[in-house]
């Protein structure tokens, strides 16, 4: 199953690269293109990244106008980050190229063994993520 993950990594993370947007910059803004506007501490565990990491990641994101933050008005500690129109006008594109390669590689897999596999996917993530807690690991 690793395996399976870092050969599909390896395909679809040089076009990202090539675009100038790095895995957790592409993982951000995927998040806020299918997601909408969030705080930052949420969009944290959606991308898997710790607090400091999404900071950096979202930073980075902003001076290249690809998000916009806004502090809460009722609570300075909490920024919003949302996607501006250049980031998506920017984004969208790659997103779509992504998807086509991701869809490429699933080219020899019917729709239903798609749907079986994804069934047991989410049934492996749920088990294992209740070992995990029971193992305090979270």
């Amino acid at each position: 199953m690793l395996q399976a993950v870092r050969t599909i990594h390896n395909l679809a993370l040089p076009p990202i690269l090539k675009e100038g947007l790095g895995d957790s910059d592409f993982r951000v803004l995927d998040v806020l293109l299918h997601q909408g506007p969030m705080p930052v501490n949420a969009l944290g565990p959606k991308v898997d990244l710790n607090p400091g990491s999404v900071s950096v990641a979202v930073d980075r994101l902003y001076k290249k106008g690809l998000v916009s933050r806004v502090e809460s008005e009722s609570d300075r500690r909490v920024r919003t980050v949302s996607l501006t129109e250049k980031g998506r006008r920017v984004f969208v594109p790659i997103f779509r190229q992504h998807a086509a390669l991701i869809k490429r590689a699933f080219q020899d897999v019917t729709p239903e063994e798609q749907r079986q596999m994804e069934e047991m996917l989410k049934r492996i993530g749920r088990r294992a993520e209740e070992l995990s807690e029971q193992e305090g690991h979270r």
